[in-house]
Parts: structure tokens; sequence; C-alpha cells
């Protein structure tokens, strides 16, 4: 399974469901005892979970990433497991849930079973295809150039990281009965006054750092080295545009990730 940093799971989670919280209707939170979010990360979703479920639910994170769970823990208890292997006995919880975790495992059938195991009534995955996020930028070139870096990037990732609706084949090869899909964009702005973090992202885009560490992902697909070297000089010269324009107070920039809240239960 690929491993992300406290940073960037704060920075591509962060006001996830601020917005609506539609989406997630079909889990029925009102109505919940217990809830397992799988692969919780920091907790974005857990805190969503435990903020719009009964006051006496009990909501616990999951996570094989001790670090990260150890955020997670200031808002909800938690439990170091492999999502393959839950430490919990058969219908512990009534809810079983997670966020942007099958597109990250080589198996995402065999996890939904295992959440399956564990889940007296409902399991839940909230997932995105990444291979549909829109950008729309002050800066001419940086659509293209992040279109043109996540088709290398999703060519050299070894699971399905535009899984999104399509994890209902997950849910039914796993015996899985799907009651419900859902569509959520969450859409993510950069405009003035510019955050620290905006600010650093840009100037990574100026140096090429951020690109450089996709490299290997990037080349294990079928960008050569010299299309990579090509791609970096162009995307430094793009993210110089937008630190120009950050300067000026002119750069705006949207980004849309369609998500999927897929539920099911045992048939």
């Amino acid at each position: 399974m690929r491993e992300f940093s406290e940073t960037y799971l704060e920075r591509t989670r962060e006001g996830m469901w601020d917005d609506s919280r539609v989406a997630l209707e079909p889990l029925d939170l009102e109505g919940r005892e217990r809830i397992l979010d799988v692969g919780c990360g920091t907790g974005e979703l857990s805190r969503v979970l435990a903020g719009d479920s009964p006051a006496d639910c009990e909501v616990v994170g999951c996570d094989a990433d001790t670090d990260l769970l150890a955020v997670a823990a200031e808002h909800v208890p938690v439990v170091a497991s492999d999502a393959y292997q839950l430490p919990f006995p058969d219908d512990s919880f009534d809810l079983v849930v997670c966020q942007a975790l099958l597109i990250n495992l080589p198996e995402p059938a065999a996890a939904i079973r295992e959440f399956a195991r564990v889940s007296r009534d409902l399991v839940a995955a909230v997932e995105p295809n990444n291979a549909a996020v829109e950008i729309d930028s002050s800066v001419d070139s940086e659509n293209a150039l992040e279109r043109r870096a996540r088709r290398a990037y999703l060519d050299g990732v070894p699971t399905d990281v535009a899984l999104g609706a399509d994890a209902r084949d997950a849910f039914e090869a796993a015996g899985l009965e799907v009651l419900e899909t859902r569509r959520y964009d969450h859409v993510k702005t950069v405009e003035p006054p510019y955050s620290e973090a905006a600010v650093l992202a840009a100037r990574r885009k100026a140096t090429g750092s951020g690109l450089a560490d996709d490299r290997e992902t990037m080349l294990a697909g079928a960008l050569t080295e010299s299309d990579y070297d090509e791609l970096r000089r162009a995307w430094r010269e793009m993210g110089r545009d937008v630190v120009e324009q950050m300067e000026a107070r002119t750069y705006h920039r949207a980004e849309s990730v369609p998500f999927f809240v897929t539920v099911g239960s045992q048939s």
C-alpha cells in the first residue's frame, strides 16, 4: 500500500465535507451506535462522522500508520491495523467506512470483504476518480501540464487510483449488494489572500520539487526520462508564472475532484 505524510493528508482532505454532507446521507449517521473508519489517516473523516452521529455513538479510527494515528487520536479512539486483517470480532460495528483507501490497495475487494465481516449493517467507501480531476487556473499552461503529469502518474501507479464510481465492482466481488452510489465534487480553491500552504505549493512548482517526488512513479509507466525532463522544465516555468501572479495577487485556481460514496450490505 502507498504511504502518505500527515501534511499531505491534511492538505488533500481539509474541508472535504464543509460545503455539503448530502452524499453522506445514505450512511444514516444519526442512527448509528458504533462506526469504524478504516484507513482514517489523521482523522479528518472520523471527525465528520463523530460530529454527525449521536453523542453516544462511538467512532473508532483505524490505520496502519501509527504516526498518523497519533494525530487522529486527539479526536477519536484509534487502533493500529492492516485493512485486510481488522482486529475486531464479527459484527462489531453497524457501519464500516473508508475514504480514499481502496484506490491505494492492490486488492480492494479483499478489504471490502473484511469490512463486511466486522459490520452487522452497512459498509461504505468514499473513493475519488483521480483521472477526472478538473483544473481551472489563471495561469494558462497549468491545466494542460497538470493533465499531462496526472496521466503519467496514473500510468505508473500499480493500484486503481481512478476507482471512483467503479467501487461497486469491488463491493460486488466481495459478495455485497450495492445499495446506492452518490457523487460529491470536492472543490479546492486558491485565491487571495493566499494561505501558507498555497504559497509553499507554488514554490514547489517553481523549483520542480513536487514533480520530482513523483518521478519514480511516472517513469514506471510509459513516460521516458527525456519526456520527464521536458515536462519538469515546463512545470518549473509554469510554477514561476504562478509565483509571479501570486505576488501580483492575481492568481486563482480551482481544482475539482469527483468522489463517489458507495454503500453496500451483505445480501
